[in-house]
């Protein structure tokens, strides 16, 4: 049977993350796997630890959760509901982006980039933003987008 790609990989990976099958993550990834959040400083540092996270996510595992963002207060912490919309890359070097929205209705941007290394995902770093309005001293010099 042949090797999947590192595009199929990299997909797979997302897939197993939405449908929350820590075991199937786990198996994707290389031992040495750790995720930077650099937003609130934090790397998640193995399978086990990611997974301690979600197992004790405050107020029970989330239901609705395929990206997690984890701060130092209770405030940091959300249930978002993501879509990836695109997957790029090449090589071991992968990008991603799409939107989460979160319980209160607020839907942020995210970018994740994942590096793999010898057919298992072993880096990730994701970024969430939310939207903010354009400011108008700008406009001239800029398109707005749909």
């Amino acid at each position: 049977m042949a090797q999947p790609s590192n595009e199929e990989i990299v997909r797979r990976y997302y897939e197993v993350q939405a449908a929350h099958d820590y075991d199937a993550a786990g198996a994707l990834r290389d031992p040495d796997w750790y995720c930077d959040w650099p937003q609130s400083g934090e790397r998640v540092r193995g399978n086990a630890n990611d997974r301690a996270i979600m197992d004790n996510w405050p107020g029970g595992r989330p239901s609705d959760l395929s990206v997690r963002v984890v701060g130092s207060e209770d405030q940091w912490i959300a249930t978002p509901s993501n879509t990836i919309q695109r997957v790029i890359g090449s090589g071991d070097f992968w990008f991603a982006d799409g939107t989460s929205l979160y319980p209160d209705g607020s839907t942020w941007f995210l970018s994740v980039l994942i590096q793999l290394r010898r057919g298992k995902v072993y880096r990730e770093t994701w970024y969430f933003a939310p939207p903010f309005d354009a400011p108008a001293w700008r406009a001239p010099w800029v398109e707005r987008m749909a």
